[in-house]
This record gives structure tokens, sequence and C-alpha cells, in this order.
């Protein structure tokens, strides 16, 4: 089978993906974020006719179970704004849930991931997990190991959300090494919120993706180091491992409002990638790499292509 990604309108081809804002949110909520909720579909539609209009053609939303992805709204979302739009299955940190919620599913992960992924009205293309700050805690390991083995019987992806950027190579010990993920098939979230480029490189040799975020969070200090530590790993031979997205979470950090949002990739950072890392750079972040690390020779079949 040849490799498709998994859309909410169904498979594609990897070269129909265009340009791809590997790491976002249009819709997401939990208690450590209260009254930010992202939940408006007119608010999320301007967003994306905003990123379109940049030249956007392809959006991750990395919104996990359980965390208000309001998935039944992303097929027409995506219809309406012409953007491909990928939804994600899998679980966040534990302190985005109540209590009850994760013990209610707690023993079956791996087959509500896999129902996600294959068998609900509208698919998942993404297996999202998430480390703790420096280190994996019990509930990481265990939602990382029902992701390992929903990636068995699916081929789906897995991101990674590393907490302030930390625990990468922790991260590849256990998916990889212990559960038999393929490097190629995990994306690391995150990576210049600890902007440390030995580390990066080290992940990176193992044959991971790492996904980079813009400077969506005016507390990030991390920022000033995003365009050096794309340059050093694409110095370093890993030009093809990289991906960028907006990872937007809040309201106010959407283009319509105070933050620069999904279209600042393109009308901000992708001028500055080109001239100051090169054209060639810039299309291989945006539109080569995603294209191949969402791509997947799916284990159970989705639905048929719609067009958009």
């Amino acid at each position: 089978m040849r490799p498709m990604i998994r859309t909410v309108l169904g498979d594609i081809r990897p070269e129909e993906l265009g340009v791809c804002d590997s790491h976002d949110h249009l819709f997401i909520r939990s208690p450590t974020l209260p009254g930010q909720e992202l939940n408006d579909p007119e608010a999320a539609l301007c967003e994306l006719d905003a990123f379109a209009a940049a030249g956007g053609r392809a959006v991750v939303q990395w919104t996990p179970w359980g965390m208000g992805p309001r998935t039944e709204e992303l097929p027409g979302l995506s219809r309406q704004s012409g953007v491909h739009i990928v939804a994600a299955t899998g679980m966040h940190q534990a302190k985005h849930y109540a209590p009850d919620e994760l013990e209610r599913v707690r023993d079956g992960l791996a087959d509500l991931f896999v129902h996600e992924l294959t068998e609900a009205p509208v698919k998942a293309g993404l297996i999202k997990v998430a480390g703790a700050f420096h280190r994996l805690d019990g509930h990481a390991r265990h939602v990382m190991a029902a992701a390992a083995e929903a990636h068995r019987a699916t081929g789906a992806p897995i991101g990674v959300h590393l907490e302030g950027g930390t625990a990468a190579l922790d991260v590849l010990d256990l998916l990889c090494a212990e559960h038999g993920v393929p490097p190629d098939r995990v994306i690391l979230g995150h990576p210049h919120r600890f902007p440390d480029a030995a580390v990066h490189r080290q992940a990176a040799e193992t044959g991971a993706f790492l996904a980079f975020d813009g400077p969506s969070r005016a507390h990030h200090a991390a920022d000033p180091h995003l365009l050096p530590g794309l340059g050093a790993l694409a110095d370093a031979g890993h030009a093809d491992q990289i991906l960028l997205g907006a990872d937007t979470v809040t309201a106010a950090a959407r283009s319509g409002a105070d933050g620069p949002g999904m279209p600042f990739l393109l009308t901000g950072l992708r001028p500055r990638i080109e001239r100051e890392l090169g054209p060639d750079l810039a299309a291989a972040i945006l539109v080569a790499n995603p294209a191949r690390a969402f791509a997947s020779r799916w284990r159970r079949a989705g639905r048929p292509v719609f067009e958009l």
C-alpha cells in the first residue's frame, strides 16, 4: 500500500497536502485554561480563511481525545475553507482531564485510539501524547504504551508534546527502543522551547521529525532561537526532518485578535526562513517534510477520498 495522509475528509496522497501548518489547534479546552477555550466554529473558519489567503493548504490539529477537539465540525470547516485538516486522537497530560474521566478509559486507551483512527465518523490521522517536564511520569508512560500499540495496529504517526521542550531523548527511548515504534513515525513537538542544539541533533539522528512552533505565545523567550535552531539542524544534515506550526491555543493568539495566529507562519516566518536560510529549506519545512511525516501505510482502511 502506498503512503496516504488521513484527513477529516478521507485519505489523500502526500503530494496533495501542500503548504502545511504542522501543529495547531482549531478547537481546544482544558481546566488549565479556564475561560480561554477555542470553541467557536466561525472564529476557526476565519483563521483557516486567513491561512488559506496567505497560501496555506493544510492544518494538523493536535487536540487529542477529551480536550474538546469538536471533530464533527472539522469536515465542514475543511470544505468551506479549502484547507485539508488532519485530526488527532490520543491523550495529553493528566492535568487536562478530570480524574474520573481518566479512570474510565485507562484500561482501553489503545482500543480508543484505534477506533478514532479507523472507525469513527470523522477519523483522526495522528496520535497525540505528552511527556512531563524533564521526565516521563507514570501517566505518560501508560499513554505512550497505548499509543505504540495503536501505531502497530494502524500505522498512524505519533505526535509528542514535549513539556517545555524537554525529555525528547527519554521519549524516543520509550517509544522506539522499548516499544518498537520506528523513529520516523515519531514527531517531537516544541523542541525549540528548550533550545539545546545538541539534544535537537541527537533526536534528529534517530530519524524522528522535530516540529518547531512559531511565536504564538508572548511568554516564550525561546522564539529568538527558532531560526538558529532550524539552521543548525539543516547544517547537520537534517533538513528533511523539520516541521513548523503555529500552535495557537487561545482566542487571543489568533490573527483576528491580538496574536499572529496561523497566517504568521507564511507572512512572517516563511519570508525570514527564505531570506536567512534559503527557499529550499522553507519549501522542505512547509511542504515536503509534512507530506512525509503525516503519511502512513495504513493497516486499516479509512474512508474514500472526498474532494474539498
